[in-house]
């Protein structure tokens, strides 16, 4: 499934900051989440420069989400050049709710190429800030941070690393409702295991959460049995688990453990489920008032299961 960049972020339409030259009319700087980007191969100017201009042009006081596309020559390297400027224009972006770095279509690199690096710092320079995303897990790392505002994060990767989902379970990070992290494969770079994701199975550590997603992953059956008899799912209001390579094992762990009636809405789509397991679904679930998305149930044959999103 080819990656597509953000139509709309936070609530905002997105708008990208126009090359220079272009007469292109301004929106307010509120009305919009500001794409800020540069040619990802052979750049004749680097991110950082581009921000300058950015943050000269429009009132960064104002801006409420800003949206990091490519960077020089992302295939090869990680946003240093962005990290940077951003943490030093944090006393100017006041306003700041919502930041995604990495907003980079597969023509201009794949997902699973994408250098990333430590997100941290951003995180613990906005602190008010209340949405963080991230595409790209090639290098990425995530060191623990307490931060009292953030109600939503979000990593889509075609390989997560074990180490960040270490760092995010040892965060303090109270107002989060939703966390959605794309686990991915082992051949490009996916080492988590199903054990790394007790802390949010537990719900423990996060006392706001109601929407998660442990998604896009060769181990969907192993999540789903262990969601079975999660704490956390007792609170959700939304449980996601597409993406991945889900079987009937899985599916019917979950029917056959705690119930799930309360939830808002079960995300199976793009799955490995034989009809009679989704007509189960269908009425146990669907018709207790779940929406229970089962979309894309031809994903590949049961011996050559992929997910979604990997390269």
């Amino acid at each position: 499934m080819p990656m597509d960049i953000l139509e709309d972020f936070h609530g905002l339409p997105t708008f990208d900051f126009p090359e220079p030259g272009a007469g292109t009319e301004l929106p307010p700087a509120d009305s919009v989440a500001w794409r800020v980007r540069v040619e990802a191969y052979e750049a004749e100017h680097s991110w950082e420069e581009e921000f300058a201009r950015f943050a000269e042009t429009v009132d960064l006081s104002r801006v409420r989400a800003l949206i990091v596309g490519a960077w020089s020559d992302v295939y090869e390297t990680g946003p240093d050049e962005v990290v940077k400027p951003l943490v030093e224009a944090s006393d100017r972006l006041t306003a700041l709710r919502a930041l995604f770095l990495g907003d980079i279509e597969a023509d201009e690199c794949e997902i699973s190429w994408i250098h990333q690096g430590q997100v941290a710092p951003l995180l613990q320079a906005f602190p008010r800030l209340e949405v963080f995303g991230a595409r790209g897990g090639q290098d990425l790392e995530f060191a623990p941070v307490e931060h009292a505002s953030l109600r939503t994060l979000v990593l889509e990767t075609g390989g997560l690393d074990a180490s960040v989902v270490r760092g995010i379970a040892a965060s303090t990070l109270p107002a989060l409702e939703r966390l959605d992290l794309w686990l991915g494969v082992e051949y490009y770079g996916g080492t988590v295991e199903v054990a790394d994701l007790a802390p949010f199975l537990s719900g423990e550590g996060l006392p706001a959460l109601r929407h998660l997603a442990l998604h896009n992953s060769e181990l969907q059956d192993e999540i789903a049995m262990a969601c079975a008899s999660a704490p956390v799912v007792a609170r959700l209001e939304t449980l996601d688990l597409s993406m991945g390579t889900l079987g009937d094992a899985g599916a019917e762990a979950l029917l056959s453990g705690q119930p799930l009636t309360h939830l808002k809405k079960l995300d199976l789509s793009h799955h490995y489920l034989s009809e009679p397991v989704q007509e189960r679904l269908n009425r146990e679930l669907a018709a207790a008032g779940v929406e229970v998305d089962l979309d894309d149930d031809d994903a590949g044959d049961d011996d050559e299961r992929y997910v979604a999103v990997s390269e």
